[in-house]
């Protein structure tokens, strides 16, 4: 059964860039925007976090936590992190444990061939620890910006 908007968001514990362990729960009291995406340095990818990176200070003055998880290692992250400059952290889901938790990780489709990968989905998690909505369908240029308007609506 898929994780719904309402459902308490599951509880995870993931290292970060720099070897900090990150913990969902450690963050009650504050919104949580928990993104899920493939891989680093790719260009879907590079938009999507550049857009989070472009209206990082409007998140942040509605005391919102942003939280990249992808399946690459602390090393790649870093790279990407430092290139693009991204004032967020992100996390190291190597094993897929955490995006097969959140139902982001699964058989995918490109250019006529199946593989299994890491769904681009996305989370807002409420400051009570609750889903207070979720991207399924997520365009990457302009995913930063629709998830602002939602918080601010």
């Amino acid at each position: 059964m898929s994780l719904q908007v309402g459902d308490l968001a599951p509880d995870f514990s993931l290292l970060d860039t720099h070897g900090n362990l990150v913990r969902l729960s450690d963050l009650r009291g504050q919104r949580v925007v928990l993104y899920f995406y493939p891989r680093d340095n790719t260009p879907g990818c590079t938009k999507e976090a550049c857009g989070f990176r472009d209206a990082y200070s409007d998140y942040e003055s509605q005391d919102v936590v942003i939280l990249g998880i992808s399946t690459d290692h602390a090393k790649a992250h870093a790279k990407f992190t430092t290139k693009y400059q991204l004032p967020f952290p992100l996390l190291c889901d190597e094993d897929a444990t955490v995006a097969q938790v959140y139902g982001s990780y699964g058989l995918k489709k490109f250019m006529g061939k199946e593989f299994v990968g890491v769904h681009r989905h996305t989370f807002v998690i409420g400051s009570d620890g609750t889903i207070e909505k979720i991207y399924r369908k997520v365009k990457p240029e302009s995913h930063a910006t629709e998830i602002l308007a939602h918080l601010l609506g």
